[in-house]
Formats: structure tokens, sequence, C-alpha cells
């Protein structure tokens, strides 16, 4: 018996401790998607940024649905590509909001915002 509340014990601290870091991954995330949407409100051109400069990679989409950043779908127009993923991305606001959608077989959540120009900044995560 105390075995069992040994390992209930140190599983609830594994998902505890993994709920941290996975508070401070969204964290990070939305601190990079507002840094890059502060610059290019600052007059940054949007085409000055690389997608795997961030840790998860960083897109930025006109509201019609082409990709200017993206890692392997830049210069392409993602509502044409993958329209139920466009229908969540353009949910966007300029406050910020977190979206999810199903991505080759995946759920993915991403922090989507939109610069003044009306851009849609994002970056998210995979289950």
């Amino acid at each position: 018996m105390k075995k069992i509340a040994i390992l209930a014990v140190a599983a609830i601290f594994g998902v505890c401790l993994s709920c941290n870091v996975f508070a401070a991954d969204k964290a990070m995330i939305q601190k990079n998607v507002d840094v890059i949407v502060a610059s290019i409100d600052g007059g940054k051109a949007a085409a000055e940024f690389k997608a795997n400069d961030y840790d998860p990679y960083a897109f930025i989409m006109e509201a019609g649905g082409n990709l200017i950043v993206h890692p392997t779908l830049a210069a392409q127009n993602l509502k044409e590509k993958a329209g139920p993923v466009y229908d969540a991305v353009i949910k966007s606001t300029p406050a910020g909001t977190w979206v999810d959608y199903e991505w080759q077989g995946k759920m993915k959540h991403s922090y989507v915002k939109t610069t003044k120009s009306g851009l849609i900044v994002g970056s998210g995560y995979s289950d």
C-alpha cells in the first residue's frame, strides 16, 4: 500500500512539473508572437523574420492566406492548402488568442495575434 501511495505522489508531482513547463512554454510562445507583432507594428518588414529563429517556429500570414514566413509553406496559400487550419488561424485578434486545429493527424494549438496592418502572426505546439 505504501508503494502505491509513493507512486501516486510521484505521478502527481510529475504531472504538476510538466504543467509548469507547459505553462512556461505557452508563455514563451506568446512572448515570441508579441515581440514579432510589436516589431512589425514598429516598422520592421514581415519578410525580415525567419520562422526557425523561434522555438517553436513562428509564422506570418496575410489575411487572405498567403504565408510570408513559415518553415515549409512560405509563399503558399494556407486557405487553399489547408482550409480548416486557415479557418482557425483567421480567428486571430489584435489582443491575441489561442486557436486549436488538426494538422496532419495531430492536434495543434497556436497563439495568433493580428498586427495593425492586418497580418497574422502565430506560433504553437502539437499534442
